[in-house]
């Protein structure tokens, strides 16, 4: 189903009035639920229409379109607070099953959305990749935004699934290194580390609050 001709109408409207719009909930097959305001079906895969973008899919993954009540249609342009690299964002949390806002809050955490940061310890980019991380994903261009949160979305993914979806835990493995983890028995007792893992978890709720 596609919404072409709605968007259009609306289009044609919106320097007479505030239009509304309808907005819905893409279900995937994993229970994820992303807020999407429009849809398209290109054979094997769907295209979501997302704030700040748009991400495709594999079809088999889309459960199905739920529908949400009428509101009032964002500006045409984003504003100047939008999320950097929403798209890319939006792409890898779905591929791996995340929060989108999760993955946010980590960048803005690990680097600010530079994508050419480097730390002393030589971790690199949006996600701060360590060189072992770039190596086992094997990232060709570690400063390339989509590459680089591509690999640091599901590097988040597997330590989240090795700690049982503990996030504090996931968060201080993200910093200091599973091995760390292993050996304090938990979240290693770094200054660092402790500042980090409240820092992303009190971003990440202060989000979802906001949604």
């Amino acid at each position: 189903m596609r919404r072409a001709a709605l968007i259009a109408a609306i289009g044609a409207v919106a320097a007479l009035a505030a239009p509304a719009a309808r907005a819905d909930y893409a279900v995937l097959r994993s229970g994820q639920r992303l807020h999407i305001t429009g849809y398209e079906t290109l054979g094997a895969t769907v295209r979501l229409t997302i704030a700040g973008g748009s991400v495709e899919i594999p079809a088999d993954q889309l459960d199905h379109v739920e529908p949400e009540e009428i509101f009032v249609s964002a500006p045409a342009v984003a504003p100047a607070h939008a999320t950097p690299y929403a798209g890319e964002i939006a792409a890898a949390a779905l591929r791996y099953g995340l929060d989108p806002l999760l993955v946010t809050a980590v960048i803005a955490a690990e680097s600010n959305f530079d994508a050419r940061a480097v730390s002393p310890r030589l971790a690199c980019g949006l996600m701060q990749l360590r060189p072992e991380v770039v190596a086992q994903y094997r990232v060709a261009n570690v400063f390339d935004p989509r590459e680089n949160i591509e690999a640091g979305t599901q590097y988040l993914k597997e330590l989240l699934d090795r700690y049982g979806q503990n996030l504090s835990l996931a968060l201080a493995a993200y910093n200091a290194g599973p091995d760390r983890v292993v050996q304090y028995g938990g979240v290693p007792p770094f200054p660092e580390t402790l500042a980090y893992v409240r820092r992303v978890t009190e971003k990440y709720s202060q989000s979802e609050i906001k949604q």
